[in-house]
């Protein structure tokens, strides 16, 4: 909306309603004029003109109630040209960063400390609660440590290699959660303990593994730009 200049007799009219009643004569053209400027400047005045955001975005939907198929005249919508920018992006997100690393996760397979393992680090997981529920000791610490090390591989932070042993698999996983290097040392001497000297498992030793567990989850992995393989 364009707002003229006002003509003398109209700042002369609109000054008169701002003078006080007991004022002793009407204003001039030029008092008329600074009474009626010092109206205006009051904030309520400003507070009432469009803001920088609201013709941004006054602007922003002409523009995409005005788009167009190029050489067909055929209008698109609001949802359509929505949909269409959601597309782009999550194209751009597989380009850019590719698949989920859950996806990742679920396809890892390869031998584990001896065995062909297939199983992910939560079906090991799984395993490790079971038996330790019927309080099969030396397979839930078993279960447990293969879990560690299949979750950290899952994670592409750590790749065993066939031959890979506890304590070779904890020695490199150090590298990478310094924080935990006692632990991860203590837990591959439970599992070779159970493993291959056919000592007793506790609940005791479980329980360590399972909170070494949570702890590399919530824990960030000091990385190296591709994941370790780990040999003996």
């Amino acid at each position: 909306m364009t707002i003229g200049v006002p003509s003398q007799s109209a700042l002369l009219a609109i000054a008169s309603g701002l003078v006080r009643s007991d004022a002793p004569v009407e204003p001039d053209a030029d008092e008329a004029r600074r009474l009626v400027l010092d109206e205006l400047s009051k904030p309520h005045y400003a507070a009432a003109q469009p803001t920088l955001f609201d013709r941004i975005s006054q602007a922003v939907w002409e523009w995409l109630q005005s788009l167009t198929i190029a050489g067909t005249g055929v209008e698109l919508s609001l949802l359509t040209v929505l949909l269409i920018v959601l597309a782009v992006v999550v194209i751009g997100a597989f380009l850019i960063f590719g698949m989920p690393r859950l996806r990742r996760r679920s396809t890892v397979t390869g031998p584990l400390f001896g065995v062909d393992e297939k199983r992910s680090a939560a079906q090991l997981r799984t395993s490790a609660r079971r038996a330790a529920n019927e309080s099969d000791w030396t397979t839930a610490i078993e279960e447990q440590f293969r879990a560690i090390a299949r979750a950290l591989q899952e994670r592409t932070i750590l790749t065993p290699t066939p031959g890979t042993t506890a304590q070779g698999f904890a020695s490199r996983a150090t590298a990478a959660f310094p924080a935990q290097a006692q632990a991860l040392r203590e837990a591959a001497t439970a599992f070779d303990d159970v493993r291959y000297l056919d000592q007793a498992g506790t609940e005791a030793a479980y329980e360590r593994l399972v909170e070494l567990d949570r702890e590399l989850e919530r824990a960030q992995a000091v990385l190296s730009r591709r994941p370790e393989r780990v040999g003996a």
